[in-house]
């Protein structure tokens, strides 16, 4: 069976890694006496893989990790062994039964959902609502992006699906995944610049708070990844 499994990720565990979450829930799982899943060969590991894996120093409201069990309890019951185990910076906040044909959520995963806070004694000397509405009038916002080899030339206009800019923070749905992979931080380097201003490093606290798949080939309308399973009663 395939399952699905929310969770948090807040406060000081903000800075760990994604190599250190993956071996924290591994010991979880563990511990919380999930049937998980393993798999074949001379060094079995359990089944498990994470979707659209957070940057270090973000917060989250809305991350998740696939699994596959041999057997289950109540999404109720999973929920609470998991919480009892789990440190309290990284709540599970759900655990659901996934279709047998589920694609994993790492594929899944096309959108998030990101809110943007301005850090007290960060504040910018132009006004930011108006800033970013001005910013997002523009017909298209090129960007040079850098990766390790080599640099090209991108639109992030059409990669910013939603927006609501607030005298202090900003709400962004970006385009999130394997082709395609927009950083809020990158949005706010665009707009800083469009300002003639430089931005400073740690000037947003950022959280994500929730990720998207598409509900079908079909159809083009985003769902929670949660949203792709069911409970167990």
């Amino acid at each position: 069976m395939k399952i699905r499994i929310k969770f948090a990720k807040r406060g000081s565990l903000k800075f760990i890694g994604h190599l250190d979450v993956m071996r924290y829930f591994q010991k979880v799982i563990k511990r919380a006496k999930i049937d998980i899943a393993y798999s074949e060969g001379f060094s079995p590991h359990q089944k498990m893989s994470f979707a659209a894996p957070l940057g270090v120093g973000l917060n989250s409201e809305g991350e998740y990790v696939d699994i596959e069990v041999n057997s289950t309890t109540s999404s109720k019951e999973a929920v609470e062994r998991l919480n009892q185990v789990s440190v309290e910076d990284i709540p599970i906040l759900s655990y659901r039964l996934l279709p047998d044909n589920a694609t994993k959520a790492m594929t899944l995963v096309c959108a998030a959902d990101y809110r943007l806070d301005i850090r007290a004694g960060y504040e910018p000397i132009f006004d930011l609502k108006t800033a970013f509405t001005r910013f997002m009038e523009q017909e298209s916002i090129v960007i040079v992006k850098e990766t390790k080899k080599s640099q090209r030339e991108v639109d992030l206009k059409p990669l910013i699906l939603k927006y609501e800019a607030f005298d202090s923070y900003v709400c962004l749905q970006l385009v999130t995944g394997s082709v395609e992979n927009l950083k809020p931080e990158l949005v706010m380097d665009a707009l800083y610049n469009f300002m003639n201003t430089e931005l400073a490093p740690f000037t947003f606290q950022i959280t994500r708070l929730e990720v998207y798949g598409k509900k079908s080939e079909e159809e083009d309308i985003l769902i929670p990844l949660e949203s792709f399973g069911e409970e167990i009663e």
